[in-house]
């Protein structure tokens, strides 16, 4: 039998355009849709649906404070489709604080010749849904950057090249792993973070923007051929692969190629953490977190392979434990998000504090 929809949208031509997208994976059937906010609580109530897909920008009652009402009142997946505005980017991710489960970018319209991708992210965002564990998707509201009172230390690697990098791929869930592990690492790491988070092009310079402000470390959405500095969180753009490369001079810096998705999704973590294997050895760590699929675990036996570290979240704090538990066999620790942090930031400072093997990668 299949799971049953719910499409939230203001707009009557998306209503239809989303019907027809769901409609394409036999695993899905909706069985209404809702023109409002108010019209959605009603439909929510009568049909009892097992996802929600939900627009964000609705006149009234919006997308926002229904979903606030899903998650405290009938708790059940929610998928946000949001068109990309500057506004609409900054609601998507205070989302992720109110439970939704993923975000697909709207389409452009009934021909736009970026449907048949739109087609394929709504699919696996509705699987990761169905297959979402809810409880570790708790309403997290209000919460403030240096809640603890104690003034953010500055970066003290900025402008030096790190010795130790961490590779970090997240999906499913991601965002709101990633808002707790950011701000639980020091501001003087002394190490470069690299992340892959499967998202939209575009929303990931305000994820970026939003982990600065929690967190104690820059935080910067990579630009291609920046120099990777220590102290400084890369997040992968959106529509577009990370790796690490050296320049003429052996100087780390960012790469970024359009080559083909991998596993379905662009950015993939596998490409990353493979680059990351390779330049720095037994002075990399990487890091798997919550999501869908098994991106992220053949890198991590890469890194391991290498001499590296190798951390996965645990079932009971994931989101979705697709990712971690294909990388599970790789990882030397499986641990909940909330100590992953810690962890990471103790296995920083005895690498960094290790002597340095003569073949240049710190092996």
């Amino acid at each position: 039998m299949p799971y049953s929809v719910l499409v939230v949208d203001d707009s009557a031509f998306m209503r239809r355009l989303i019907c027809e997208l769901v409609a394409a994976d036999p695993a899905f059937e909706v069985v209404a849709t809702a023109r409002d906010g108010f019209d959605a609580l009603r439909k929510l109530h009568r049909w009892q649906p097992d996802v929600v897909t939900l627009d964000l920008e609705m006149p009234g009652l919006d997308g926002l404070q229904v979903l606030g009402y899903i998650m405290s009142e009938a708790p059940r997946p929610v998928v946000v489709l949001s068109a990309y505005t500057a506004d609409g980017a900054a609601a998507t991710l205070r989302a992720f604080d109110y439970g939704a489960v993923d975000v697909v970018l709207k389409p452009s319209g009934a021909v736009s010749p970026d449907l048949g991708r739109v087609r394929e992210r709504l699919h696996a965002a509705l699987h990761a849904a169905v297959a979402a564990e809810l409880r570790n998707l708790p309403m997290r509201l209000g919460r403030a950057a240096h809640a603890d009172g104690r003034a953010a230390l500055p970066p003290a690697g900025a402008g030096t090249a790190p010795e130790v990098a961490v590779a970090v791929a997240a999906s499913t869930g991601g965002p709101r792993a990633l808002a707790e592990l950011i701000p639980a690492l020091p501001g003087r790491l002394g190490a470069a973070v690299l992340v892959v988070q499967h998202m939209p092009a575009r929303f990931t310079r305000s994820l970026a923007a939003r982990l600065g402000e929690l967190g104690r470390l820059a935080v910067r959405e990579a630009a291609d051929g920046e120099p990777v500095h220590a102290d400084t969180v890369y997040i992968a753009p959106g529509d577009q692969h990370m790796r690490v490369a050296r320049d003429e001079h052996g100087a780390a810096r960012i790469a970024l190629d359009r080559q083909p998705p991998l596993w379905g999704v662009r950015p993939a973590a596998d490409p990353l953490f493979e680059s990351v294997a390779a330049h720095y050895g037994a002075r990399a760590l990487g890091v798997v977190l919550t999501g869908m699929g098994r991106d992220g675990a053949a890198g991590l036996a890469a890194i391991r392979r290498a001499g590296g570290g190798a951390l996965a979240q645990d079932r009971g704090s994931s989101v979705v434990y697709g990712m971690p538990g294909a990388a599970a066999p790789a990882a030397e620790r499986i641990l909940p998000l909330g100590e992953i942090g810690t962890v990471l930031a103790a296995w920083v400072r005895a690498r960094a504090a290790a002597p340095r093997a003569a073949d240049g990668r710190g092996r």
